[in-house]
């Protein structure tokens, strides 16, 4: 009887890992490798390791199995320089164990593309003498997927600033607007109360026969008609109200009735009557149930 798959027990001897089967493995990676002693003296790297440098100007049957790579880093002169030392300072530190691991990326540009590197240095765990091991990883197509995030951001944030800036202007400009649309209502609001209205008035008190006096009246009307919308705002409906009516404005607002208001202004409550009964033209309130008072504090 076959055994059923599950119950096919597989065994599995320990890898023994040859030294050719270890060039094997290091020479199959496209990091560049390379294996150094306490003293920062390279005894192996690998093939990406070569070509890389044969790539960037070495000589092809370049030895680099003795060289001092700590050497090399300490040497290194120009705008590379802060690089080197970093990298060199680091790789010491996991030599005399300070720390278990050394990270570090950095440019490595070309006169016709850029390019970064990701580099690692770690002690190999229980080795005897001491023995690190030192890879770079080429990270360019992460560094420049990073730098076209960084400028789309800045576009972004150019663009925002841009939006803020407009906002800001076109708040003045609205601000200018209202204040030049004020500006005008209140001219329309003087001219038609001193220009105009009092030449109406007087037309009233002349005897007139009664077509010229309907004329009068219908003159009267349409110009109400057309500062009606001017007087929605109690600041407008100030300009064409006399200095008594103001003043019984304020006194209607403040709940007072017609009997306190003729006492405190030392007129008579039919006087009193009649500036209410002016008010409630003046501001159109035509309908006997609107409350002036309520009338007036909703324009307040």
């Amino acid at each position: 009887m076959k055994d059923k798959p599950q119950d096919v027990k597989y065994r599995t001897e320990p890898l023994s890992f040859s030294e050719e089967l270890a060039r094997a493995v290091i020479d199959s990676l496209s990091a560049h490798i390379a294996i150094i002693d306490e003293n920062g003296v390279i005894l192996e790297c690998n093939r990406a390791w070569k070509v890389f440098s044969v790539k960037n100007g070495m000589p092809e049957n370049v030895d680099f199995k003795g060289m001092n790579y700590l050497g090399v880093c300490d040497s290194v002169t120009g705008e590379d320089a802060s690089d080197a030392f970093e990298i060199a300072k680091g790789i010491r530190q996991v030599i005399n164990g300070e720390i278990t691991e050394f990270l570090f990326d950095y440019p490595c540009h070309t006169f016709d593309s850029k390019h970064w590197y990701y580099m690692r240095a770690i002690r190999m765990s229980d080795a005897k003498p001491v023995r690190v091991i030192i890879s770079h990883e080429d990270i360019t197509a992460l560094k420049l997927v990073e730098e076209a995030l960084r400028e789309s951001r800045e576009k972004l944030e150019e663009q925002k600033q841009s939006l803020e800036e407009a906002n800001i202007a076109l708040k003045v400009l609205i601000k200018h607007r209202e204040n030049d649309k004020l500006e005008l209502e209140k001219n329309v609001l003087t001219n038609v109360k001193e220009l105009v209205l009092p030449y109406v008035e007087k037309l009233k008190e002349v005897p007139l026969k009664p077509r010229n006096k309907t004329l009068v009246e219908i003159i009267d009307n349409h110009l109400k008609d057309i500062i009606s919308p001017l007087l929605q705002k109690f600041s407008n409906a100030q300009i064409i109200l006399t200095p008594q009516e103001i003043k019984v404005v304020g006194l209607i607002k403040d709940g007072k009735s017609s009997k306190e208001i003729a006492d405190i202004l030392a007129i008579s409550e039919t006087t009193v009557n009649f500036h209410r009964k002016n008010l409630r033209k003046k501001f159109g309130l035509k309908n006997r149930q609107m409350n002036l008072r309520s009338y007036l504090i909703s324009m307040s």
